[in-house]
Formats: C-alpha cells, sequence, structure tokens
C-alpha cells in the first residue's frame, strides 16, 4: 500500500491541497478504510512471536553472549534494593529526558511514616532546541543553571546536597554513580558527550557553576525511577514500564543471571532497553506502510524499531501518516489535505488522546482537526477515532506482549510456579492516554451494533471479546454521562480470550465503547503469561519520587553496611589473632601435660598406638551416648565388616538405679549375641562411653557426672567399666572381655588410622568439640614411662576457661555464655561447635533488628525464642546451591518477614559465626600439629587428622576453612583431613585390637 509523508506537499503551497470541488468520497471507502486500519491488527501468534524472541534475546544479553548481537541490551542499573518503607531525609532530583525537550528538578523529602507523604516540589524548564543539538558541554552547563535557578527558590541552605540524576538515554552503567551514554534518543543529538560518563560532566558543571556543593549519589533512567516510587503494597514492586516519549522496562533480575556483574549472591535492577528490539522475523510480520515511513523519516533510521511503535514520540506521527494517506485516497475530508496534516510532528501524543477519549466528544475531535485546517464531516470525526484506536490498540499489545515476556523471564529467575508482582507504570502515554493504565481495568474498544440479551436491572448486555477476571471492576464510557462500575462475569471465548458480559446501560443495537489500554496490556499480559498476577500501579509524579529513593535506598544500604560491618568486625579474625590462639594453646597443652594449672585438661587414654593394618579378629563394640545405644560385631581382617543393631534405653532405665542400667545393656548384648550366632563365644569388647570420665587405664573409666538426660544412681564416681563387668557376672553364662573404654574423639583417630596409619589426631565437631592426638610418653608426667605414644584427649572445649579467650569473646558470645546451663565453662566449644552457633547468630540478628537494619527494624516473638535459630541453618543458608529465594524460604519459616537485602545480609551474619568457628577449630589443629612436628624435631611433617562431626561433615565450607587456616599458621606441616565413618562404633573396635595385638606381641 502506498503511503505518504511530509514531502506530499510541494514547498510554498497553502492551505487546502484538494480539488476544486472536493472529491466524492469513493464508493469503496469503507474498504479503503478497512483495509488501512486492518494493517493494525495483531494476532495472538503474532504477539506470541514477539514474547519468545524478546525473551531469547533477553536471555541471550544476560549471558553475555555477544554474537550474534543481542536485540536487546540487558543493562545492569547497580540498583539493588527496592525501598522498604524506612527511608527518610531531602534529595534532590534531576530529570533529563524523561519528558522530551525539557528538564525538571524536584526537591523530594521522604518521611519514612507509612501514609505521611510530603508532595514533592518542582520545576521544569524547556530545552531550547539549539542546546539539545549542540555542545554537550552547553546541555550540562544549561542543566546546572537550571538547578541553581531552582534551589535559589527554595528555603535550603548551602548545605550538602545528596542528588538523584535521571538520565533517560541508553547508558552502559558502571555503577550506581557512573554511567555511560551509547547513543542519545528521543532527539538530542549533543556532540561530545556519547561514550562520555554523564554523571562526571554534570559534576563538572555543577563545579563550574559553584552555587552549590551537591554530590550525585546515583544515575537512574526514568524507568528505574518508575518503579523505585511505587507505592509499597501487598505485593512486591519489582518491575517498571515506561510509556512516554520513547518506551522501557527494568525488572528485578536474579545477580546470578547477569554475566557481566560476576556475582552469585542478591539481586540488581536490569534495564531491557526494549526500544531497540529489532527482530525482523518478529516485528517485520506487524511493521506497516505507515511504520516504514515513519522511520525513513526519523532522525535514527533503522534504529529504535520498537519503540517507533510504541512510544508517545511516535504514535501521533503515525496517525499523521494514515490520516494523510487516507485523505489522499479521498476517504477523509473529502480528500482535501491541508498543511498541517502534510507537516512532521502536527499531530502529538496529546492529540491522539484526545480524539480517541469517548468522554470528551465528537467536538472536542472537529476542534481538533479544524486546528489542523482539516474541515471534518461526522463521519471522519468517527473514522478519525478508528485510526487513533487503531494505532493505540497495536500499542498495546506489542507493549504486552514485550511485558509477558519480561513477566516471563522473572518467573523463571524466581523458579516460582505462579509470579505475584506489580508493575509500576509512568510516561504520558500511561497518565494521559485513556487506553493507558489507571487504577482500574477499563477497557477500549470501539464495539458497533454489539448484540444484547436482556440483563438485570434493564441494562443490555454487551459480548466483548475482552479477556478480564470475573469480579473485577470494569468502567464504562457510554454516550451519556452515567458511568458505572460493574463487576465482570465471564467464560471462555475464542483464541483463549474471555468473553465478558457488561451490563452497559444502552439499547440493542448502540455503540458502546469500553475505555483502557491498561485493559487490554493486562488482557493481553494475562493471555500471554497466565501464570503471572500482575497488578499495575501507577507512578505518582513521573518517577521523580522514584529517583529520591534509589539514592534514599543507597543511603540507607551505606548506613546499614556500616552497622552491619561494625557489629561482624569483631568476628573477622585476624593473622596475629589467629596466631595467637595457638600460641596460647600450645601454652595450655604443655600445662596440661605436666599436670600444672591450664584450661586443658590433656588426660591420657592410655590408647598407645593406632593400627598398623596387622589387625585381625572378631571384636564387639558398645556406643552409648544417648537415649539409644548400638552393639555391633566388627570383623577385621583385610578390610573392616561392621554388622550393629540398635537399642533403646527407656527413661525409667536412663533415670532408675546404676544397676538397672548396665543389666538392660548386658540384655541387649545377649539379645545381639543370640542373633549373630555368638552365643558362648568370648569376644573382646570396646566400650565408647561417651560422658565425662576420668580415665585410669585402657579399661578403667571414672564416671565424673551425667549429662544428656542420664541420671542412674551410684554410676557417679564409679568405674564404669567395673559396673558393666558386675552386670555380666550377675548374667551368667555371659562371657565378655571388656579390653577397652574409649570417648569418640580416639574412636574417630583410630576409625581413619586403619585406612591411613599417617592418623594421629581425632576432631570431633559436632553438637560439641574436642580433639586427641599421639604424644610422646616422655612428655605426660602423669603416666610412668619415657619411651613410646600415648593419645592424649585434651578436652579441649574447655580451652579459654581461665579467660584466655576473653579478647575474642563478643557481647554475644556473652550473651549465649550466660543463657546456657555451665555459664563460663567450655568457652571455646561455645565458640565454635554447632550447639552454639545457631545461638550466636540469633542474637546478632536481634541486635541488628534493634538497629533498624534488619526486618525494617521489627522484633518478632519468633526471633526472641531461644534455640529457635538452629546451627543447621548455617549449613543451609550458607550452602553454595541454594538460590537466594530459599535461603529467604529458610528464614521465612522462622516467622521472619525479610526482604531480599535482609536474607543477603543474615547470610553475611551466618558466614562470619561459621568462619570464625571454623578458623579457631583451625588454630587449634595447627598447635596440635606444631607440637608433634617440635616433639619429633621435624623439619616437615606430614600428618592425616580424622575427623567426624555432623557441622564438620555438613556445613558447606567449615572444612576448607579449617584447612586454610592450618596451612597458614603451620606452613611447615603437611595436613591431610579424613572423615570418619563410625568412630565411635568401628573406632572402639579397632581400639580393642590394637591392644590384642599388643598385648599378643609383649606375651610373645
Amino acid at each position: 500500500m502506498d503511503s505518504i509523508g511530509s514531502e506530499g506537499l510541494q514547498q510554498g503551497e497553502e492551505a487546502l491541497s484538494c480539488p476544486e470541488e472536493g472529491l466524492p468520497r469513493p464508493s469503496d471507502s469503507s474498504e479503503l478504510a478497512q483495509e488501512c486500519l486492518q494493517q493494525f491488527k495483531v494476532t495472538v501468534a503474532q504477539l506470541q512471536q514477539i514474547q519468545a524472541s524478546l525473551l531469547g534475546s533477553m536471555e541471550q544479553a544476560l549471558r553475555g553472549q555477544a554474537s550474534p548481537v543481542p536485540a536487546v541490551r540487558m543493562l545492569p542499573t547497580y540498583v539493588g534494593s527496592t525501598p522498604h518503607g524506612t527511608e527518610q531525609g531531602d534529595f534532590v532530583v534531576l530529570e533529563l529526558g524523561a519528558t522530551g525537550a525539557s528538564l525538571r528538578v524536584l526537591w523530594v523529602t521522604l518521611t519514612g511514616i507509612e501514609g505521611h507523604r510530603v508532595e514533592p516540589r518542582s520545576q521544569e524548564f524547556v530545552i531550547p532546541q539549539d542546546v539539545m543539538l549542540g555542545a554537550g558541554q552547553q546541555l550540562f552547563d544549561f542543566a546546572a543553571h537550571c538547578l541553581s535557578e531552582f534551589l535559589d527558590a527554595q528555603p535550603v541552605s548551602k548545605q550538602d546536597l545528596q542528588l538523584g540524576f535521571s538520565f533517560s538515554f541508553p547508558c552502559h552503567q558502571t555503577g550506581l554513580d557512573r554511567s555511560t551514554l551509547i547513543s542519545w534518543t528521543k532527539g538530542f543529538r549533543c556532540s561530545d558527550v556519547e561514550g562520555q560518563d554523564v554523571v562526571q560532566l554534570l559534576r563538572d558543571a555543577i563545579q563550574r557553576q559553584g552555587a552549590y556543593n551537591i554530590d550525585v549519589v546515583a544515575v537512574v533512567n526514568d524507568t528505574v525511577g518508575t518503579m523505585m516510587g511505587c507505592e509499597l503494597g501487598a505485593r512486591p514492586c519489582e518491575v517498571g514500564l515506561v510509556v512516554d516519549t520513547g518506551t522501557n522496562v527494568c525488572y528485578m533480575e536474579e545477580a546470578r543471571h547477569v554475566a557481566v556483574l560476576d556475582e552469585d549472591r542478591g539481586r540488581v535492577c536490569v534495564s531491557v532497553e526494549w526500544g531497540s528490539f529489532s527482530d525482523d522475523g518478529a516485528l517485520g510480520p506487524v511493521l506497516t506502510t505507515f511504520d516504514h515511513t515513519l522511520d525513513h523519516e526519523s532522525l535514527n533510521p533503522g534504529a529504535q524499531r520498537f519503540e517507533k511503535m510504541i512510544g508517545g514520540l511516535y504514535l501521533g506521527e503515525l496517525v499523521r501518516l494514515v490520516l494523510a494517506h487516507l485523505t489522499q485516497r479521498g476517504v477523509l475530508f473529502r480528500g482535501c489535505l491541508s498543511p498541517a496534516l502534510l507537516s512532521q510532528g502536527s499531530i502529538l501524543l496529546e492529540h491522539v488522546a484526545e480524539m480517541e477519549d469517548p468522554s470528551a466528544g465528537a467536538a472536542r475531535v472537529h476542534a481538533i482537526l479544524q486546528d489542523l485546517g482539516l474541515s471534518p464531516e461526522p463521519s471522519d470525526v468517527e473514522l478519525v477515532q478508528r485510526v487513533c484506536a487503531a494505532v493505540c490498540t497495536r500499542a498495546a499489545q506489542l507493549c504486552a506482549a514485550a511485558l509477558a515476556a519480561v513477566l516471563f523471564r522473572l518467573q523463571q529467575s524466581r523458579e516460582q510456579q505462579t509470579l505475584q508482582v506489580a508493575v509500576a507504570t509512568g510516561g504520558r502515554v500511561c497518565e494521559r492516554h485513556p487506553r493507558y493504565c489507571g487504577n482500574m481495568v477499563r477497557m477500549s474498544r470501539w464495539h458497533e451494533h454489539a448484540p444484547g440479551a436482556p440483563g438485570q436491572a434493564g441494562c443490555t448486555c454487551a459480548y466483548l471479546g475482552v479477556r478480564a477476571k470475573p469480579g473485577s471492576p470494569v468502567r464504562i464510557w457510554g454516550s451519556g454521562p452515567s458511568r458505572d462500575r460493574l463487576c465482570v462475569s465471564g467464560g471462555l471465548g475464542q483464541a483463549g480470550i474471555a468473553c465478558v458480559y457488561l451490563g452497559v446501560r444502552a439499547k440493542p443495537g448502540s455503540s458502546v465503547c469500553i475505555c483502557s489500554f491498561c485493559s487490554i496490556l493486562q488482557g493481553t499480559v494475562m493471555l500471554l503469561a497466565p501464570e503471572c498476577d500482575v497488578s499495575f500501579i501507577p507512578s505518582a509524579d513521573g518517577g521523580g519520587r522514584g529517583v529520591a529513593m534509589v539514592t534514599a535506598v543507597a543511603a540507607r544500604l551505606a548506613a546499614h553496611r556500616r552497622l552491619l560491618e561494625e557489629t561482624l568486625a569483631p568476628f573477622r579474625l585476624n593473622h596475629d589473632q589467629l596466631a595467637a590462639v595457638q600460641a596460647q594453646m600450645r601454652e595450655a597443652m604443655a600445662k596440661g601435660l605436666q599436670g600444672g594449672a591450664s584450661s586443658l585438661r590433656m588426660l591420657p587414654t592410655y590408647v598407645r598406638a593406632t593400627p598398623d593394618g596387622s589387625e585381625r579378629g572378631d571384636f564387639l563394640a558398645l556406643d552409648l551416648g544417648g537415649t539409644n545405644f548400638r552393639v555391633l560385631l566388627v570383623r577385621v581382617t583385610t578390610c573392616v565388616q561392621i554388622t550393629s543393631q540398635i537399642y533403646s534405653i527407656p527413661e525409667s532405665v536412663a533415670q532408675g538405679s546404676g544397676q538397672q542400667l548396665f543389666d538392660h545393656i548386658v540384655d541387649c548384648i545377649v539379645d545381639f549375641q543370640q542373633k549373630q550366632g555368638l552365643s558362648g563365644q568370648s569376644l573382646p569388647l570396646g566400650f565408647t562411653f561417651s560422658f565425662p570420665c576420668r580415665q585410669l587405664g585402657l579399661d578403667q573409666g571414672i564416671l565424673l557426672n551425667w549429662t544428656k538426660g542420664f541420671n542412674a544412681s551410684d554410676c557417679e564416681g564409679q568405674d564404669v567399666v567395673s559396673l558393666l563387668r558386675e552386670a555380666i557376672t550377675r548374667r551368667q553364662a555371659v562371657e565378655l572381655n571388656v579390653v577397652a573404654i574409649v570417648n569418640d574423639t580416639v574412636g574417630t583417630m583410630m576409625s581413619c588410622g586403619y585406612e591411613d596409619p599417617h592418623c594421629e589426631i581425632g576432631l570431633i565437631v559436632g553438637t560439641g568439640t574436642n580433639a586427641c592426638y599421639m604424644e610422646e610418653l616422655r612428655n605426660v608426667a602423669g603416666v610412668p614411662g619415657d619411651s613410646g605414644h600415648m593419645c592424649i584427649n585434651m578436652e579441649w572445649g574447655a580451652f579459654g576457661d581461665d579467660g584466655s579467650l576473653d579478647t575474642l569473646s563478643t557481647c554475644f558470645d556473652a550473651s549465649v555464655d550466660q543463657a546456657s546451663i555451665n555459664p563460663g565453662k567450655q568457652r571455646f566449644e561455645k565458640m565454635i561447635s554447632g550447639m552454639y552457633l545457631g545461638e550466636i547468630v540469633r542474637h546478632i540478628l536481634l541486635h541488628l533488628t534493634s538497629l533498624g537494619v534488619l526486618f525494617r527494624g521489627q522484633q518478632t516473638q519468633r526471633l526472641q525464642t531461644r534455640d529457635i535459630f538452629k546451627t543447621k541453618f548455617l549449613s543451609e543458608i550458607e550452602s553454595d546451591s541454594l538460590a537466594l529465594r530459599q535461603v529467604r524460604a529458610i528464614l521465612e519459616d522462622l516467622g521472619l518477614p525479610l526482604t531480599s537485602d535482609d536474607a543477603l545480609m543474615v547470610l553475611e551474619v551466618c558466614q562470619a559465626v561459621s568462619q570464625r568457628a571454623a578458623q579457631l577449630c583451625g588454630a587449634g589443629v595447627a598447635a596440635v600439629v606444631e607440637k608433634i612436628r617440635e616433639n619429633r624435631g621435624l623439619e616437615e611433617l606430614a600428618v592425616s587428622v580424622g575427623v567426624d562431626g555432623t557441622l564438620y561433615k555438613l556445613h558447606p565450607h567449615f572444612s576448607s576453612l579449617v584447612a586454610a587456616t592450618v596451612r597458614e599458621l603451620a606452613p611447615r606441616c603437611a595436613v591431610t583431613f579424613l572423615q570418619s565413618e563410625d568412630g565411635s562404633g568401628k573406632g572402639a573396635a579397632l581400639v580393642t585390637a590394637v591392644a590384642c595385638r599388643l598385648a599378643q606381641s609383649t606375651r610373645v
């Protein structure tokens, strides 16, 4: 189809360009009009193709894939947080490019109080054409002058001011306050700006002006400002949509998906820059001859193709081209063309909005057309309205298809089945155009001669192919003064679009107009992204408040960051602090071995050797450390085979008499022997007894006190091996040879020692913590002998009970200690083990909440509950495999109403607490390996550590942090860490096996 451009009128022509008597309306004028309008029809399949193409381009750009060149840019804005309502302060905003050829300055006051809003003060300055097309310095000097002029009129001092810079052009941002202009759009062509940091250009201009001290905190485009200025509601506002002179969208993407950031946590606002979307395969079928003409006559032919179909700078021009074409064909204005109709830019967005708005009436349309030098007839007025509706409906549908792609991407990145999100809308098209968004669902489409059926209250029910939810409010714009807000009830119609029956006050056969672009936008989004539940929220002031909010959020985050760093600083241990812990432990070890006053008891275990691989035989093992205990048959050949059974200890037995308890244990052993066909056999038995004991020999252990819910009488102060042997004697016809009593730490070392002969250290880091190692017998004061080795149970959980760790202890450690059952005891254990780390984190979270850093300063009852924050949560939260949403889910299960920022800070708290624990543990291991190396007079030592415990095994980073600390503090020791399997069962049997081997060699 031929079209007509601005060159259609020859220079010098005046008034109307038409035949002397005007053209008669062509007989096929209706067909010509329909043929013209049909070009603007877009099918569902075409919209889906645009959605898919844009989504593919978005994902390609996010991955940083340069070939082929992505059709959109996906630029990170370095805005990583949305408002949470506590932001406050005074901020200056400078808007450039948001409203075409004008600049706006605002003074925005944020109160931080819900429901208390101070209206911003603002002033708009028209940018002269020569400035828009002149030198870059001239533009920024103009902006600085406008800033000073505005501030001069405000009751403000020359104080330091924080400014947010809204710069609504395609930019490459490298920081919140660093942004390089990629290319001018919207009619700007200033020289020496593209490729430059626009923030620095503004700062230079402000400095040249010299009137005020202004700190440019953030550079933001209008789309981000629109999103950030969204009023807080029930659902998060994480999408900003602007349809103004140009069009764009932004949304909060998971940072790990943005390749250029190299971040794995948190979120970042990404500016899609979809105005440049130009996939010929997707857009080609919906481009009209008018789109091609408009593009050819634009300042940037071939660029911003998507924007030229949607943006307000171009909608009026598209309407003008269509009207000129129809006039040339004699369909409109009796074929009479006016100079204005043939002049580029003569029809503006405001004209289109007014002409399409049915509430304005035909008289207003007639007046606008007359101002263009035209003489419209009534039929012309109606057709012009239909042209406006066709152009703008297509724009709404294309915008919706692109928005559906963004929403689908957001749903994908959140890994949610149903996405609930608010979309903030801004721009003059949205604010002024009847087809664009409002607070209610309003629908825009002429339905002539709508068939009707009698409805309630005498209303006609019009059958309209519009997608809307049952029960949603709809405003009907009729020919009369009445406007009824009605409830929708509908069923599915063709192409998946809901057919809505609306009670319209109109007679059957009359024309009905249902107005609002937002309904087309919303309905098309629902059609293309049915799993997304979207609310549209209009921007209150065109994004100015949002730009101030970006600045305020940056200030809040900076303040919160300082408080967080101050809180966590004592947990971040440096090399000197860790070396001091290592030295203090070495000193305490030496004193304990010599029987002096020390927080380390350094107890001999009478285990004199580790396995050498020659051990053979069948052994029994008992593992008693809780309300359940195990009996094991351990068969040692060239490998170790284990058969075991778990038995329960009833509470009445655990808290009854000692005789009752040990008789029950022997009964269970007999039952196990019978089931395994071992009756009548006397097998060596190792006894893992995980209660505090003082060992006097390999088979002698005096119970110091019961723990873990046990309180059997007549046991404390007694040799538990003797109590077991007495129970065996009472159970006649049972022969058991109790060879050794073992704690779980020694069992862990022995279990790993069977696999690795270099394993001479045992380490437990679970609910509690402890370590043991093979010491030179000559250094053990309490045991006779000068040669050989002795395994020493360090009981290092009590390290620091003498005050040596006070310099590292925080107020949070003190709170946890005071609330424990043994205040002042086990200080090292309370800084390391799984029983306490969750409590330390909880106390830190309470403190940060009281400072307003977390959870918007709102204390929750759940967080006040002791032990609610389990140490296992640290392992889960710090897992590299968990996305931030999963971290949030863990915390929300605790009843914590948190934001993404809160989740990140909780993660940091967990990391700081667990890192300190691992480093302290590593400092202890470094002290032990250095002691062994010096004992043996070696330049270098190769040694292995057998480790058990849920914290060490399940925490994603604990083991690597321990190893790194040991390498740092003991560089001359090559230390291998081995995870134990069944140290308390298998280890006890191997202690027994080694004892039997040594006894046999002694007899030989």
